[in-house]
């Protein structure tokens, strides 16, 4: 969060999420999309990206009502890696306007979206 390139007013910036377990989770995200993470204590993970960061901290996780999107130039190809990383298909890949996309749930119970135009 220190690069003030990446601050873009009124923009998201940082999402954090709770996990059941730190290291599988910071397993699952690197496994699947070389995320690079920095532990702060043993309840605290932050990951780095270069249009958002967030963190992981120790806690049940609940499905809540927000849907975080990724991008993919190769879609097919990162649902495979998603799905040899341990995530489970909440749907396959499907036409929207716009274009594809799929959705997962991670180790922890989040699920997640993939989009390609």
């Amino acid at each position: 969060m220190e690069n003030p390139q990446k601050l873009k007013h009124e923009q998201i910036q940082y999402i954090e999420f709770l996990t059941a377990d730190t290291e599988r989770i910071k397993n699952f995200y690197t496994t699947a999309f070389n995320w690079v993470f920095t532990d702060y204590g043993p309840n605290y993970t932050a990951f780095s990206g270069e249009y958002v960061d967030g963190g992981f901290t120790t806690g049940k996780p609940v499905k809540g009502s927000i849907l975080v999107v990724l991008y993919s130039d190769d879609l097919e190809n990162t649902r495979e890696k998603v799905l040899a990383a341990g995530g489970v298909l909440a749907q396959d890949i499907f036409s929207f306007p716009g274009g594809r996309r799929f959705q997962f749930v991670d180790p922890d119970g989040n699920e997640l979206a993939v989009w390609s135009a």
